[in-house]
């Protein structure tokens, strides 16, 4: 009996027991997990979206623009101090596209040039008068009209002849007694160009020609018409220009950059639209040893034969030329010209660090000769490495959000939002900052921005104009016009945080540049604040967009020679950092669509 109440005790205390744990054990594990996530809490940062240098350790409200903060990403990927990455879908949409670098094969690599074909100089004539008088007939109807040697081109009416013909008629009668007489008079009507069978025909008719024809001197073909029927005329005045157009020259212009690319009797490869499937083959017969100061350039010459008649005086040419290379111990690779970026005298390229994920890097490289549409390179890279070659721009405006080294940021930092002074913080970098990437596709913005934009921009074009002019005082009214238009523009629009972030700092730049042109009537201290205007523009484009075709245009010589894009509406370089001095120096090197 007393071993069953015991059994009896034992099982209630067992049961009490079990009952205890599971009303209270599992209200303190659960008073456990709920610490647990209090601490997890109380560690997470916040950020603001378009604020990324706001670090708060709670939730709450931006200081500066009062926006809801958000978690802050706590991860670095492992990335290098200069190195930055970015999403598939931002790659993808931007359109990023990456090549391997190699010593290619250099048989398709030619110097492209443009010239145009002109007469040869050396086989044109010019048909002159030998005698004063005034033209009767003239039987030459057109320009380009084809002519032969022999061929009548025209009778001239000479008193001056005609009292010569008299005096032959004279002298004939005392060449016995004055010989000497005789011969001079016969010798004036040489020096006139009268063939010797003329001349014995007024000597056995004994009367005096009126009218005298004048006759071709070489075959070929009517280029210039310089008299008309009845004028008077002078001995030795030009009545036609004839050019032979057997052979023709095409005259191409090459940049003094590229003078040492070429050499006399290198071979040349010439096209044109008018024959799209032909080439046609020549040889450097002539390179200009005066550099032409307007252009900048140097006139190379090529000797073409038109035997054909194919090719007609002011027809656009194309030339293909096989550059003469850099040392080959020296050149480590080539790569394309869409790849680099040149910052005065930098030139930069962005390598893709990690081939499975979307990490970057810049890197400066040292450039040889331009060999077609690719550079040499003689040190920065490796064969193997892959680097960007679309979208450069677009990679190059996210290392520079990310304070990472960049084109226009030789020692990287954070691109400052105009704020951080307010506040007296430092600037600093958090991983967060890939949001900012993100924009650096095309963003899905309004079209009622995007014509406020191009607004601003077709301000932008007149004041370009203006600077192509060399006429500061236009260039003052455009960047007034340009400011008022930046003034319009409603930021409310962009209902995208990140865009809303990024047109704040874009538009500080575009109203300081403005503002110092539109201060100053100086054409130098304009042009260098139209550099970095052309800069925060041609990013505002890319980010945002116009719906229209841009070109992004590059000269090498601006800004002594340090370099400097600008933007225009045609494909046709006009230069604006010279005006009339170097027009066409320069190239298209992007094309924001």
């Amino acid at each position: 009996m007393k071993n069953k109440k015991t059994v009896i005790y034992i099982g209630i205390l067992a049961v009490g027991v079990l009952l205890g744990w599971l009303l209270f054990g599992g209200a303190s594990t659960s008073k456990t997990v709920h610490n647990h996530d209090e601490m997890s809490e109380t560690n997470k940062m916040w950020t603001c979206s378009m604020h990324p240098q706001i670090m708060q350790p709670e939730a709450g409200d931006c200081p500066i623009c009062g926006m809801d903060l958000i978690p802050a990403e706590t991860s670095a990927d492992g990335l290098l101090a200069d190195q930055f990455k970015l999403t598939e879908n931002a790659l993808a949409l931007a359109n990023i596209q990456t090549s391997i670098v190699g010593n290619r094969n250099q048989k398709d690599n030619f110097v492209k040039l443009s010239g145009k074909i002109v007469e040869n100089e050396e086989a044109n004539t010019v048909q002159v008068s030998y005698f004063s008088g005034r033209i009767e007939q003239l039987n030459v109807s057109f320009t380009g009209e084809e002519i032969r040697k022999g061929q009548l081109l025209a009778t001239i009416y000479s008193p001056e002849l005609y009292a010569a013909q008299q005096e032959l008629i004279t002298a004939v009668s005392l060449k016995e007694s004055q010989p000497e007489l005789y011969k001079a008079v016969r010798n004036k009507l040489k020096i006139w160009k009268l063939s010797e069978s003329q001349i014995q025909q007024i000597e056995t008719s004994g009367k005096v020609k009126e009218n005298f024809p004048v006759y071709a001197t070489v075959s070929g073909t009517v280029s210039q018409k310089l008299v008309a029927q009845g004028a008077s005329i002078k001995q030795g005045q030009p009545l036609l220009k004839i050019a032979n157009l057997t052979t023709v020259w095409a005259n191409f212009d090459v940049y003094e950059n590229q003078i040492n690319n070429f050499k006399k009797g290198q071979e040349v490869i010439v096209t044109t639209s008018a024959y799209v499937n032909e080439e046609f083959k020549g040889n450097v017969d002539f390179i200009d040893p005066v550099l032409n100061t307007k252009t900048r350039t140097v006139t190379l010459r090529v000797v073409l034969n038109n035997k054909n008649n194919k090719f007609k005086p002011g027809m656009f040419v194309e030339g293909k030329i096989k550059g003469i290379s850099s040392s080959k111990e020296q050149v480590v690779a080539t790569i394309p010209s869409s790849a680099i970026l040149w910052t005065g005298r930098r030139s930069v390229v962005y390598l893709k660090a990690n081939p499975n994920e979307p990490v970057f890097e810049m890197q400066e490289i040292t450039l040889g000769n331009k060999v077609g549409d690719n550079y040499e390179i003689v040190e920065g890279l490796n064969n193997g490495d892959e680097i960007v070659t679309n979208g450069v721009f677009t990679i190059d405006a996210a290392a520079q959000l990310q304070g990472k080294k960049s084109m226009m940021n030789k020692e990287g930092g954070k691109t400052t939002t105009g704020h951080e002074g307010h506040l007296g913080m430092e600037k600093t970098t958090s991983v967060n900052d890939e949001k900012h990437i993100n924009v650096n596709q095309r963003l899905n913005v309004s079209k009622g921005f995007q014509n406020q934009l191009k607004a601003v921009f077709n301000e932008y074009i007149k004041l370009k104009d203006a600077f192509v002019k060399d006429d500061s005082n236009n260039g003052m009214v455009a960047s007034k016009g340009l400011l008022n238009n930046l003034h319009i523009v409603d930021m409310k629009l962009l209902t995208d945080k990140v865009g809303h972030a990024q047109w704040m700092l874009l538009e500080k730049e575009i109203k300081a540049a403005a503002t110092s042109i539109s201060k100053t009537s100086n054409i130098k201290g304009q042009r260098n604040h139209f550099k970095q205007l052309s800069s925060s523009i041609a990013t505002a484009l890319e980010i945002f967009g116009i719906n229209e075709k841009v070109y992004h245009q590059f000269c090498p010589m601006a800004d002594s020679n340090k370099g400097a894009y600008w933007l225009s509406k045609e494909e046709k370089v006009i230069n604006p950092y010279f005006g009339d001095a170097m027009l066409t120096c320069g190239e298209v090197k992007q094309i924001i669509e």
